[in-house]
């Protein structure tokens, strides 16, 4: 199956294929299913007795990258994206192993059903990597139509871990991200006569360095926040100033108001500067935020300890390791934050090989990592703790640990 899912990957709001297949056995193991649920997701019920509601998730698209791992099951799919060019596709970011894993666990927790009692949800979600998946299966009315969960849990693949062992982030786990659109204007002219015009073209360099004191002067030296501009368009030949000049900037943090304070100082630099630079309120810059935001994924701390001493138990101590935050983004993390506010916790599952791993440590390579053309997760030790560690960590919720 696993091979099977990364030949064949789909990009987001493209699922079609894969939550068919994934669906039909599903179906066959005996859940109930029900399929295209906020776009192409699948959800899966279980109701073995009165008990808790646990919901494991996994996500399923891919991502218009060329695959260059040299794998025999390398996939050579192409798509079109959002604007209907041709890319190649590829599971770089291990959402294959994410759906693996799961339909594994709800392979043995239906195996399994006389040491647990409750429902389980397993859900299938589409368009993770746009950051629009989870909305749409909460605005769909998951919550509403389908036994509200008391706990989420989901895996995530990291390269920087050996395959075989896992790790976890009690709290804050995985940021806010923002996409921030900045159309800086002037008035273009010739460029031998700069002072006929206003030259955008500067004035977006001085945004960019004035932004990039926004962590270091704005921001609480005790808080994490990221401001990077991504992309910078503008002007068409030597000589000519333009009439704007185009960003594109991504922004990171973990609290509301870190995220806020971000956005708001970007929003009174961009006016400064237009008015230091003697604009009329028609030219000061356009700032657009995407509709693209993904929460940050806060691990709940009791549910956390809890799920630590399952993975122990089942992996021993050196194979669980506590890991530090980090800054990419995972839309799980939307599941927690409806209320009444939900346990919610995301562990990290290691996917490097170790010969590769190892030679990483020695510095003769550089390590793949997600969204790679080269990130290759070694699938079997891989798949086979994902699969122990994920059906250990549902029946310890289901049972309280005990």
């Amino acid at each position: 199956l696993y091979k099977e899912l990364h030949s064949n990957p789909e990009l987001s709001f493209k699922e079609g294929k894969t939550s068919q297949k994934l669906a039909k056995i599903l179906r066959s193991l005996g859940y109930q299913v029900t399929e295209n649920f906020g776009g192409y997701g699948v959800i899966a019920l279980l109701k073995n007795g009165e008990g808790k509601t646990v919901m494991l998730r996994a996500d399923m698209d891919g991502l218009p990258v060329k695959e260059l791992t040299g794998a025999s099951y390398a996939s050579n799919t192409t798509s079109f994206n959002e604007v209907g060019d041709e890319v190649f596709t590829m599971h770089a970011c291990g959402h294959d192993i994410h759906m693996t894993s799961l339909i594994g666990t709800a392979m043995n927790l239906m195996k399994r059903k006389d040491e647990w009692r409750g429902n389980l949800i397993i859900l299938l979600q589409p368009a993770e990597e746009v950051g629009s998946g989870a909305r749409n299966i909460i605005k769909a009315g998951i919550f509403e139509k389908f036994p509200r969960p008391d706990f989420n849990l989901a895996l995530h693949v990291s390269a920087g871990l050996v395959a075989g062992k896992v790790g976890y982030v009690p709290g804050w786990a995985m940021a806010n991200v923002d996409s921030l659109d900045i159309t800086v204007k002037g008035r273009g002219g010739h460029g031998a006569y700069p002072h006929t015009t206003k030259d955008p073209i500067v004035m977006a360099s001085q945004l960019i360095n004035s932004i990039q004191t926004i962590v270091s002067r704005e921001i609480s030296p005790i808080e994490a926040a990221v401001v990077t501009v991504g992309s910078i368009h503008g002007g068409t030949k030597h000589n000519v100033i333009p009439n704007e000049v185009r960003l594109q900037l991504t922004l990171r943090s973990y609290t509301d108001e870190v995220r806020n304070q971000t956005i708001s100082t970007i929003r009174r630099m961009a006016r400064g500067l237009a008015e230091a630079n003697g604009l009329p309120k028609d030219l000061y810059p356009e700032i657009t935020l995407k509709d693209e935001y993904t929460p940050a994924l806060f691990n709940n701390l009791e549910l956390t300890e809890k799920l630590r001493i399952s993975f122990e138990n089942v992996l021993g101590k050196d194979n669980v390791l506590k890991l530090s935050p980090v800054m990419g983004g995972e839309d799980f993390g939307r599941y927690g934050r409806v209320e009444p506010k939900i346990p919610t916790f995301l562990f990290w599952l290691g996917a490097s090989e170790l010969e590769v791993w190892e030679k990483s440590v020695r510095g003769e390579i550089d390590l793949p990592g997600i969204h790679s053309p080269f990130f290759a997760p070694d699938p079997i030790p891989t798949l086979s703790t994902g699969i122990k560690v994920m059906t250990a960590a549902a029946i310890g919720v289901f049972n309280d640990n005990k």
